[in-house]
């Protein structure tokens, strides 16, 4: 096998549900790889993708976790371990846990892929190409202590994983979907979480790849009556970093929270794109989207919110920064507002600028070298977001955000 899709069609064929996969796969061929004339993909440095770089992976390639990994998996109630897309550790019991796989390729909204993800191609790749759906249930009443750790190793040249987060009625539980590797390699995951009546997931999504990669993730939130998410979205990694984060909320009080963040640097390109959709009255939505480029990295933020007629006083609000630390780099921000009901209050913002020069010369003012003034500075910019975090998990990634940050020229 020497090309991507001659290792899908293989891997295909050796499933025993070879048929649904392969009208998904179908699907992705004719739609094809988009291209920058697409206006969601503009951005996008498509003319570097060669997807017979890549070969879809028919066992997982087994390889040590990183330190950050098994520090992070140190503080977790229970490790699940993903390789490639493939189950290898359910991790320890936790009352109320249950960890299964699923082979069926189904949807949390009980649509089918075709439907949900029509014009997606990277996500009908994963569906017909994801070894099985992880499936992490929370049973109903149940309150996990401390967080379940997800820990997605991408060793081999593709890694589809695919993940269900399911909350039953009332449960409580923190996750944490943790992505390393893929040196070289195209990772492309697919996750949807449902979250029912009266529960609450507080979800942290963490991507550390290796700065060869391309990944493209796409999130899916499903919120029923009085359900609560409050989700994080943290970029690091990857060449390209692509991340879409959806939300619907179906019924009245289901809330919403969403962060993301990012740091570039080199000549990285972060790409994040979210979709708060409002079906009915009564519902919440906060995005805070904070990012930071340096050298020639540049960032894309696309938001909208939707709000569908009659879901009346709904509260939706969007809010990006982007903070400049080169003149080589760049940064756009596209908010979007679709409102088809009139008793809504709704409000977005966007901000692109460097370091403010005022705050910078009052600490140097009081002994602070330069130096030492932009990296306090673009610590606090940071800080927002990490406060967000579990504090365990935000020293981790405060510590990896400062690694980073020594390592940039900041220049005005």
């Amino acid at each position: 096998m020497t090309t991507f899709t001659e290792s899908a069609t293989s891997f295909i064929s050796s499933r025993p549900d070879s048929g649904p996969r392969g009208r998904a796969w179908s699907g992705f061929e004719s739609l094809g790889l988009p291209t920058t004339a697409d206006e969601v993909w503009r951005y996008a440095p498509l003319s570097e993708l060669d997807l017979d770089r890549y070969l879809v992976p028919a066992t997982p390639t087994l390889a040590p976790s990183s330190d950050f990994a098994e520090s992070l998996s140190s503080l977790a109630a229970s490790v699940v371990r993903v390789v490639d897309g493939f189950l290898v550790d359910i991790g320890d019991p936790v009352a109320g846990v249950t960890v299964d796989v699923d082979t069926t390729q189904s949807t949390l909204g009980g649509d089918d892929p075709l439907e949900r993800y029509a014009n997606d191609a990277f996500a009908l790749a994963n569906a017909a190409l994801c070894p099985a759906t992880v499936v992490v249930t929370v049973s109903a009443g149940t309150v996990v202590d401390g967080p379940i750790v997800i820990v997605h190793s991408a060793n081999a040249s593709a890694s589809l994983p695919r993940t269900h987060l399911v909350l039953e009625r009332g449960a409580n539980a923190t996750v944490v979907e943790y992505y390393e590797g893929g040196d070289g390699a195209i990772v492309v995951p697919v996750s949807e979480y449902r979250v029912a009546e009266h529960a609450s997931l507080r979800l942290v999504t963490y991507q550390r790849l290796a700065p060869t990669t391309w990944h493209v993730a796409r999130t899916t939130g499903l919120l029923e009556r009085d359900a609560r998410l409050s989700q994080a979205v943290l970029g690091m990694g990857a060449h390209y970093d692509r991340s879409r984060n959806d939300a619907e909320l179906l019924a009245t009080g289901a809330e919403n929270e969403l962060r993301t963040t990012f740091f570039g640097s080199g000549a990285q390109v972060h790409d994040f794109r979210t979709h708060q959709f409002h079906q009915a009255p009564r519902t919440r939505s906060t995005l805070l989207s904070k990012g930071a480029v340096a050298d020639t990295s540049r960032s894309v933020y696309t938001g909208l919110i939707e709000i569908e007629k009659g879901a009346k006083r709904t509260d939706a609000r969007q809010t990006n920064h982007n903070l400049l630390l080169s003149a080589n780099a760049h940064a756009d921000s596209v908010p979007n507002l679709d409102i088809r009901e009139n008793d809504v209050v709704c409000a977005h913002a966007s901000s692109v600028g460097p370091l403010d020069a005022l705050q910078r010369w009052y600490l140097e003012s009081r002994g602070v070298t330069r130096a030492d003034a932009e990296r306090l500075m673009i610590q606090g910019f940071f800080l927002e977001m990490l406060d967000a975090l579990p504090k365990s998990l935000a020293r981790l990634v405060e510590g990896d955000v400062s690694l980073a940050l020594a390592s940039v020229p900041v220049s005005a």
